[in-house]
């Protein structure tokens, strides 16, 4: 099978070293981060929307928001992240890249957090990235924070294919996190509030538009 990976690697500048340094901890630890596939195509998306204030459900060690802070030097980012191992490392990693100006790292349960911790006004961009069986409340409780037009974008629809599986032959540990999973692709397609579109990219990303 064609690494499109390293294809894409090929055209794009090469890694600061802390970046590179965050992927072999993500890789040592089992810590999820964003694959090159998907989060070029992420970015992609948001150069056309050039987002202003994003707001991040799951923070882990802060690679992606450091990515998106690199991409958009105009950008402010919230990131939101309950694990206290996880937020740690991200605060490190995010005043070694120089960018706690510009990215706020908030150290609790996203579905549990005062939204008035926020800044009040809307957010352009919401990316959720955190556990997947709870996306449906990610997206009830922050959607009302994105303002008109802008756009919410959710990652591993795909669970790595295991929403392809039939229920027995997933593992049960996993039965309900991607019955949920589906149960939110399917509402999600379906809400006359957004245009929404799932790309088969990376590991699949749900992209809603808000249209009021």
């Amino acid at each position: 099978m064609t690494d499109y990976n390293t294809y894409i690697s090929r055209f794009v500048e090469e890694k600061e070293p802390l970046i590179v340094e965050m992927e072999h901890y993500a890789a040592e630890h089992r810590v999820p981060i964003m694959d090159d596939t998907g989060l070029y195509t992420l970015i992609g998306l948001l150069q056309i929307q050039q987002p202003k204030r994003i707001l991040e459900i799951g923070s882990a060690i802060g690679y992606s928001a450091i990515r998106l802070a690199r991409a958009f030097p105009k950008a402010v980012i919230y990131t939101v992240e309950r694990d206290a191992e996880r937020f740690e490392k991200a605060v490190e990693y995010i005043e070694r890249s120089g960018l706690q100006e510009r990215i706020s790292i908030i150290h609790d349960d996203a579905l549990e957090l005062d939204e008035t911790k926020l800044p009040q006004e809307p957010f352009d961009t919401l990316f959720i990235d955190a556990a997947k069986g709870q996306y449906r409340k990610f997206f009830d409780k922050y959607s009302p924070l994105v303002g008109s037009s802008g756009v919410i974008y959710c990652d591993n629809m795909f669970m790595h294919g295991m929403v392809l599986l039939e229920d027995a032959d997933i593992p049960k540990r996993n039965r309900t996190m991607i019955r949920n999973l589906q149960q939110f692709t399917s509402w999600a397609m379906q809400n006359d509030h957004y245009e929404t579109s799932l790309v088969p990219i990376g590991d699949g990303i749900l992209i809603a538009v808000k249209k009021y």
